[in-house]
């Protein structure tokens, strides 16, 4: 059986369990469901304690075991020395160093045959020094800001077009996204793959019941009403991703949806922020912040939305965008990435400009005249786990062969 090692620097763990969710789930189902060995590293930085200590965001990964044994895989956590805001620089080099000699120890026990990263920067870059050093191909994903934010930096992009360079292939979880990287990194669109996000289709479905509303009430700890429209914002709590341009967006809606609640699903550093906001626009009423949420319950919340909203400044594919039409619910977002892969049709939802007032207009069109929930649903047919597996297991054969 082949041996892919995979490097990623996201990957869900237990004090952040949706942290690279999609990363855990692709390579799951890849081991589960082809003919594909996988082992992770998964290396966490961690800042220096001189530096301020270790606030909360840190604490939480100085317990983790260095090796677990997580849906099926074997995970390896070596820590590598995390400079905040300042050390990008460097991470590519602290990467490697820390998971070199974990990589050469599982290659002695269970020879690997490719060196996979699951993102260009600061993965890209440090799992071409591991592919070098194992004498073995190297293959490296596009997937959204890796590209997009990374690439403005002539360090980080000098770093990405040259292991972009050594890898025999590259993926990209859009056709947009495989243009935007060849263009930005300076390398051929030829050797890119669009690779698209998959899907769990048996938890993401449209749950219709009645009941459902007061479900999601008792287990989040507040009420939804059973009238007003409920506009979820799923997604990472920083500033890119748009969740401020949601809240403000409530305040443009006609008067006969003033009654309109905000879902505000993720956490991060921009929390305080918005809900300070909220506050002040006189809406800490009408904005609820669920933190993150166990993977069972955001079907219910996705499918309990009357829309998923993210004004987000960029993305690869979004993974909320595939869920939330799975659930039978139509999605507001920005023409951005792969959005139109997904977003292709009013059926989808609605392509906005990156303004509140943008947004409040797409949430009205599609409250007044909202999609069948079976019709949205369809639309997700085509991303899959089990296919998105054996595609990428195909294309790792031919890498190689």
């Amino acid at each position: 059986m082949p041996h892919v090692l995979v490097l990623s620097t996201l990957y869900p763990n237990p004090a952040n369990p949706r942290f690279g969710a999609f990363v855990a789930r692709s390579m799951e189902n890849l081991a589960s469901r082809t003919h594909w060995t996988v082992s992770v590293i998964n290396p966490l930085g961690l800042p220096p304690l001189g530096i301020g200590g270790l606030s909360s965001r840190y604490r939480g990964l100085m317990d983790l075991p260095e090796e677990a044994e997580e849906g099926g895989i074997a995970v390896h956590r070596p820590r590598f020395t995390l400079i905040p805001r300042i050390g990008a620089r460097r991470n590519p080099d602290a990467v490697a160093s820390a998971a070199l000699p974990i990589a050469r120890a599982i290659h002695a026990d269970t020879p690997v045959d490719l060196v996979d990263a699951q993102f260009f920067f600061p993965d890209g870059p440090a799992a071409a020094i591991l592919a070098r050093s194992l004498g073995k191909p190297l293959s490296i994903k596009a997937r959204g800001s890796d590209i997009t934010y990374w690439s403005r930096f002539d360090f980080a992009r000098k770093a990405m077009r040259e292991a972009a360079q050594q890898a025999s292939g590259l993926f990209a979880v859009s056709a947009a996204l495989a243009d935007e990287a060849a263009a930005r990194l300076g390398v051929e669109r030829s050797g890119f793959t669009v690779h698209h996000t998959g899907l769990d289709r048996d938890r993401f479905r449209p749950f219709g019941h009645t009941q459902l509303r007061a479900q999601l009430s008792r287990e989040l700890g507040f009420a939804l009403p059973d009238a007003a429209p409920i506009l979820a914002s799923v997604g990472a709590l920083i500033k890119r991703k748009g969740h401020h341009i949601a809240i403000e967006a409530l305040t443009r809606l006609p008067p006969e949806h003033s009654d309109a609640r905000l879902l505000v699903v993720g956490k991060g550093e921009e929390e305080a922020t918005l809900r300070n906001l909220a506050s002040e626009l006189g809406l800490a009423e009408r904005v609820h912040f669920t933190g993150s949420v166990d993977h069972d319950l955001l079907p219910l919340l996705l499918s309990a939305a009357d829309i998923m909203v993210l004004p987000t400044a960029n993305e690869g594919l979004a993974n909320v965008w595939v869920e939330a039409l799975a659930c039978g619910t139509p999605v507001v977002t920005c023409d951005v990435g792969g959005a139109r892969d997904v977003i292709a049709s009013r059926v989808a939802g609605r392509l906005v400009e990156r303004t509140p007032a943008a947004v409040a207009a797409g949430v009205e069109a599609v409250l007044s005249d909202p999609p069948d929930p079976q019709a949205v649903a369809a639309i997700a047919e085509r991303f899959d786990w089990t296919a998105h597996a054996h595609e990428l297991a195909a294309r790792y054969d031919q890498l190689i062969a």
